[in-house]
């Protein structure tokens, strides 16, 4: 048995993957798969601010797609919206403020729907969270896990949807955030009431540090419950990638 470390990659079946928008653009991804098993559930992963340096590639994301298909069963679609470069390339078009990229979502959802993918949940991280605000319930979502949503470009009347609907709504706020802390996620989701606002305490915006992965990857997991949680901090060498 070894220690999971940020650097651990579990094995899974990865593939390189195109996403084709409505307006006619190609989406670069990866779709990553258990190894042994068919999928239980599926999270379509939404990224940081790419005009930030957010892709498809932000941490939090690459080790869910590294992890998650082996620990918890997990199939994990990872895309770079329009305008965005990461190792995988570049997604053409250009930065849609948040709107066009309604498109590249609708992209990723035809996908999972293409591919027979079972119980999509969205999840965002800060610019990712306002795309599956605005635009995750246009689609048959199982529920939207939102890491860090900063609430800059959500309506008022965005937000209060998800009231009328029952989709699971759940928003891990760090303490420390630089856009929407705590006290204040609560005020503003509650708008939402079924929504459910973890506080997770001394975590920062970027949720750097593995103690700070290991408890958003483990409040994923708890929301969606295809495993137990904690997950393991060990892995076999047999569940090693390659």
């Amino acid at each position: 048995m070894g220690r999971i470390t940020s650097g651990t990659v579990l094995r899974a079946r990865r593939e390189d993957i195109e996403l084709r928008t409505e307006d006619g653009l190609t989406l670069v991804g990866e779709l990553a798969l258990p190894e042994r098993t068919e999928p239980r559930a599926t999270l379509v992963t939404l990224h940081p601010l790419p005009t930030h340096g957010g892709y498809m590639d932000s941490h939090v994301l690459r080790k869910a797609s590294w992890r998650l298909p082996e620990l918890a069963g997990l199939a994990v679609l990872r895309f770079n919206t329009r305008g965005t470069t990461s190792p995988r390339g570049t997604s053409e078009g250009s930065f849609g403020e948040g709107e066009d990229e309604r498109l590249d979502v609708a992209a990723a959802m035809r996908f999972v729907a293409e591919r027979g993918l079972p119980d999509p949940w969205l999840v965002g991280w800060s610019f990712g969270t306002e795309l599956a605000l605005k635009h995750g319930l246009a689609h048959p979502i199982s529920g939207a896990i939102l890491l860090s949503p900063p609430l800059r470009r959500t309506s008022e009347e965005e937000l209060a949807a998800w009231a009328e609907t029952g989709v699971p709504l759940v928003a891990l706020v760090p303490e420390l955030d630089d856009f929407l802390r705590p006290e204040e996620a609560i005020r503003r989701f509650s708008a939402v009431p079924h929504a459910r606002v973890v506080p997770v305490d001394g975590a920062k915006h970027l949720w750097v540090g593995e103690s700070y992965v290991r408890r958003v990857l483990d409040e994923i997991v708890r929301t969606v419950g295809t495993a137990p949680t904690p997950l393991p901090e060990e892995a076999t060498e047999d569940q090693l990638s390659g």
